[in-house]
């Protein structure tokens, strides 16, 4: 099997460093107009006459939808904002829990992330094992009263 070239990767990760920004940008220009469609479309919408009462709770379903939707994008906004601030810093590329480079895959695939792939599966198990405690929280809160209602 053969050796990295540790010069060569060096160079590929200038080069997408220095494409990152526009990747971003065209991300934000893409996620805005996408959102901005949602909102027109549901300011829009059909006028309620003729309608019978499954075509409103459809409609209002799909609002449901478009609310979250909208939530999550402005989100991922924020996150790609951020990274674009990273790169004006030059801190892009950087892992933010143990300051190692984020791998060169990583940063393609999801360009505005802030971790490497080690820390982020070390937060996800913390975010998860947080989750079953307070799970387990609620559960015992739960048998406690049922026990002392039964008590009474």
């Amino acid at each position: 099997m053969a050796k990295a070239d540790p010069d060569k990767e060096k160079k590929q990760r200038r080069e997408f460093l220095k494409q990152a920004a526009d990747m971003l940008e065209e991300m934000k220009r893409d996620l805005s107009k996408e959102m901005q469609s949602r909102v027109k479309g549901e300011t829009e919408g059909v006028k309620d006459e003729g309608r019978d009462t499954y075509d409103l709770a459809s409609d209002e379903r799909d609002r449901e939808i478009n609310f979250i939707l909208n939530d999550r994008e402005r989100e991922k906004l924020l996150a790609i904002d951020e990274a674009l601030q990273r790169i004006k810093e030059k801190t892009y590329g950087i892992c933010e829990t143990c300051e190692g480079e984020i791998q060169l895959g990583r940063l393609k695939i999801l360009p505005f992330t802030r971790l490497c792939v080690k820390c982020q599966e070390e937060n996800e198990k913390e975010s998860k094992r947080l989750k079953t405690l307070d799970e387990e929280r609620g559960y015992r809160r739960l048998v406690l009263t049922d026990f002392e209602e039964e008590g009474s």
